[in-house]
């Protein structure tokens, strides 16, 4: 037997005879499974297990292939699966089990497997990685928390509205991973409300499940096929030429300018509300829309369309360098401001000062409207002036209607200028009016 030489350095060797090495019995395994279990039976298995969970974490993917476990009870199709989840920042294993179909649907056994793998193919997939759960109700005072305080004040008081009347009653103790399409179709459903509200509350919905999805919660589209209530078009109450000269004739100072800016400008209430005299331009005869105030506090714009200048005629011109004269500073520079300094409430106004003057004026206005009237009366006007739409638009603030009025059409100056003129004409007369700093009128002609 040749000798075996083991060189432990190059300054000694080490002999050893292979007669003296005792030989040990070689134990292979029969199944994978009795290979996996001696492996992890060494001393430090169960350690290093729960270390590399520990720092895997949320990039922990499938543990291993599954073909899931397929039930028939009472004619009806169940499918079992193991599922890795992450609640409380641990790593957890549940095995759920969820309905496939009914016999009817898959009359054999292979039809119902062959359904089963294509739901736990997402499951096996590579990227599959373990989720955060959450309930409905959770999640949403999460995102109410985190979210609402970022956007606009009027859309977060909507959301929370819509959040806490709605959303959270009907869906609250669903997972949110169990919130499939034909539920909301049954929530859109089961809502009483206007069409036009109940597209706002899935507004809200869709904003929440955006949020889910961009966090991990969920990954399934809930909107796929959602049919909403059909829309009626309603004719939109608009003042008349006559409601109007009759409001801006019977008002007071300074609601008269009021609800005159209202009539000849087509801006939103809100906008008139944030409007400071610094953004008025006597000279150029022009006003720049650059904020909103909505419930007596100062907010951005409501898009972007919304920032834009529009022409005031030469009677509004000199109607406003009257105002002017006997305007109260205040810290903001509002137009139209409270004794506080801050700026009118659009509410409040029509409650205490607006209604009235229209029961006096025997002006009957459908319930739910109000200054948008003035809005919807100035479009009128327009539209019957036969002005350019892209005037309009410019003029109102809106959004292009479509690419080519968008692209093609252009606004010149003198246009909006001519519009001004004629709308000043109807709005406040054909001669100028002029107020001094006691309030009283003079007319030029």
């Amino acid at each position: 037997m040749p000798e075996l030489v083991i060189i432990a350095n190059r300054q000694f060797q080490v002999t050893f005879d292979w007669d003296d090495i005792p030989l040990l019995p070689i134990v292979v395994p029969k199944t994978e499974s009795q290979a996996r279990k001696r492996l992890s039976s060494g001393p430090d298995s169960g350690r290093e297990s729960s270390r590399l969970s520990a720092e895997q974490g949320n990039n922990l993917a499938r543990r291993h292939y599954q073909k899931g476990q397929l039930l028939l009870i009472r004619e009806k199709w169940y499918w079992r699966w193991w599922e890795y989840f992450i609640k409380d920042g641990q790593l957890r294993r549940r095995r759920p089990q969820e309905f496939l179909g009914t016999k009817k649907d898959y009359p054999t056994r292979r039809l119902a497997l062959r359904a089963m793998a294509e739901r736990i193919a997402t499951i096996n997939s590579l990227s599959y990685r373990p989720r955060p759960t959450a309930t409905f109700s959770q999640f949403g005072t999460q995102w109410e928390a985190t979210v609402l305080g970022q956007l606009k004040a009027s859309t977060a008081q909507n959301y929370r509205i819509h959040l806490r009347k709605h959303l959270n009653p009907f869906f609250g103790p669903y997972q949110l991973k169990d919130i499939q399409p034909e539920l909301v179709q049954r929530f859109v459903a089961s809502l009483t409300a206007s069409p036009k509200t109940v597209r706002n509350i899935v507004v809200t919905l869709q904003s929440l499940w955006r949020s889910a999805t961009a966090w991990g919660y969920v990954m399934h589209d809930i909107f796929r096929g959602l049919v909403y209530p059909k829309t009626q078009r309603a004719q939109r109450f608009f003042f008349s030429v006559e409601d109007v000269q009759k409001i801006v004739g019977a008002a007071r100072e300074p609601h008269r300018t009021f609800y005159g800016l209202l009539a000849e400008t087509g801006l939103r209430v809100g906008e008139l509300c944030g409007l400071t005299v610094d953004d008025i331009d006597l000279e150029r005869r022009l006003l720049v829309v650059r904020q909103s105030a909505w419930r007596g506090k100062l907010v951005g714009p409501k898009t972007a369309n919304s920032v834009r200048v529009v022409h005031l005629s030469p009677q509004c011109i000199e109607h406003l360098r009257g105002f002017l004269r006997s305007w109260h500073p205040n810290n903001n520079r509002l137009l139209f401001a409270t004794k506080n300094g801050t700026p009118w409430d659009a509410n409040m106004q029509r409650k205490r000062r607006f209604r009235s003057l229209l029961k006096a004026l025997n002006i009957q206005v459908p319930k739910g409207n109000g200054f948008h009237a003035f809005r919807h009366a100035n479009a009128v006007l327009m539209d019957r002036l036969n002005l350019p739409m892209k005037v309009r638009q410019q003029r109102l603030g809106h959004g292009d209607p479509s690419v080519t009025l968008g692209i093609y059409t252009h606004v010149v100056g003198q246009d909006s200028l001519d519009a001004a003129s004629q709308l000043g004409r109807i709005v406040w007369g054909k001669t100028l009016e002029i107020v001094d700093a006691n309030g009283r009128r003079t007319k030029t002609a």
